[in-house]
C-alpha cells in the first residue's frame, strides 16, 4: 500500500513537472507547492536529487518532438564532398549557439550550486522571484516592439549569450528558467515563437548537466536507490516525458496568437499563494 501511495505521488510530480517545466511559471514554485500535500516518505537527501533528475523526462520530451531539426548528422548527399558532407550545418550552427548560451549557467552552476541550495531555496525567495518575472511579462507585453529575430537560423551569437546570461538568474528558485530566457530572449528582439524554441533547445544541455551534477553529488554524499526510490524516479520521469509533449505543443501554439501576459498573472498570483502559505506555516501555525 505504501508503494502505491508514492506511486501516485510520483505521477503527480510528473505532471507537475511536464507542465511547469516548458510554461513559463516555475516549475520550483510549484513543487514547493506540491511539497505542502504530497511528501513522499523517503529521504531528504533523495528528494533534493529527485526535483532536478525527472527534468531528464522533460528533456526527452524536447529530443523526440524536434529530433529532425537537432540532429545534425546526414547521409551522402551527393552534391558535397569530404567530411563535410556527413553534417547539417544550419543545425550544427544551431547547436554552435546552444552551447555558447550554455557556457554561463553551466560555469555558475558548478560554482555555486550547493550555496543556492541551501541559501536561496525557500518559500520567500520563490514568491519574490514569481512575482517579480511576472511583473516584468506585463511591462514587456505592453511595450510596442517589432521583433527582429523570427527564426531560430537568424539567432546572432551575441543574442544566444545574452539569453544564456538571462538562463543564469534561473538559478535563483522560483525565476523559471524558460520565463528568464523567454524575457531575454524577447529584450533582444527575438519572437515569441522563436525564443520560445530556443528555450527548449537549450534545455537540453543545461538540464542534463544539473541532472549529472545531481546524481553524482547524491551517490558520492552516500546516497543509494532502493525499489522505492527506483520507481518513483523512473515513473516520474516517463510521466513527465508524456506530459512535457503536450506541454510543448500547446506553448507553441499558444505564442502564435497570444502574448505572454496571461502568464504574468499566473505567477503573481502563485507568488501571493505561496508568500501566504509561508506566512501561515511562520506565524499561525509555529
Amino acid at each position: 500500500m505504501e508503494l502505491v501511495l508514492e506511486i501516485l505521488k510520483a505521477i503527480a510530480y510528473g505532471i507537475i513537472e511536464g507542465i511547469t517545466e516548458w510554461l513559463p511559471v516555475s516549475s520550483t514554485g510549484h513543487m514547493i507547492l506540491a511539497e505542502q500535500v504530497l511528501k513522499f516518505n523517503l529521504s531528504d537527501e533523495f528528494m533534493e536529487m529527485f526535483r532536478v533528475v525527472i527534468q531528464l523526462g522533460a528533456i526527452m520530451a524536447v529530443v523526440v518532438l524536434y529530433f529532425r531539426k537537432l540532429w545534425p548528422f546526414c547521409g551522402d548527399n551527393g552534391r558535397d564532398s569530404g567530411f563535410a558532407r556527413h553534417f547539417k550545418w544550419p543545425t550544427v550552427r544551431l547547436w554552435c549557439k546552444i552551447l555558447v548560451a550554455s557556457v554561463p549557467a553551466a560555469v555558475l552552476g558548478l560554482l555555486f550550486d550547493d550555496w543556492l541550495d541551501e541559501h536561496l531555496y525557500n518559500s520567500v525567495v520563490v514568491a519574490i522571484m514569481l512575482i517579480v518575472y511576472g511583473v516584468a511579462f506585463l511591462l514587456i507585453e505592453r511595450r510596442p516592439r517589432v521583433p527582429k529575430t523570427t527564426k531560430l537560423s537568424r539567432i546572432t551569437y551575441g543574442q544566444a549569450l545574452a539569453v544564456g546570461l538571462w538562463q543564469v538568474l534561473a538559478m535563483i528558485p522560483g525565476t523559471s528558467r524558460s520565463g528568464a530566457t523567454i524575457v531575454g530572449g524577447m529584450l533582444c528582439g527575438m519572437s515569441r515563437p522563436c525564443v520560445s524554441q530556443f528555450t527548449f533547445f537549450l534545455a537540453i544541455p543545461v538540464m542534463a548537466g544539473a541532472s549529472g551534477l545531481k546524481l553524482v553529488k547524491f551517490f558520492v554524499k552516500g546516497g543509494s536507490l532502493g525499489i522505492n526510490e527506483i520507481t518513483v524516479l523512473a515513473l516520474g520521469c516517463l510521466v513527465a516525458f508524456a506530459v512535457s509533449i503536450l506541454a510543448i505543443r500547446f506553448l507553441m501554439n499558444y505564442v502564435k496568437k497570444h502574448t505572454f501576459t496571461a502568464f504574468g498573472w499566473y505567477r503573481i498570483a502563485l507568488g501571493f499563494v505561496v508568500l501566504g502559505i509561508w506566512a501561515a506555516q511562520t506565524f499561525l501555525l509555529a
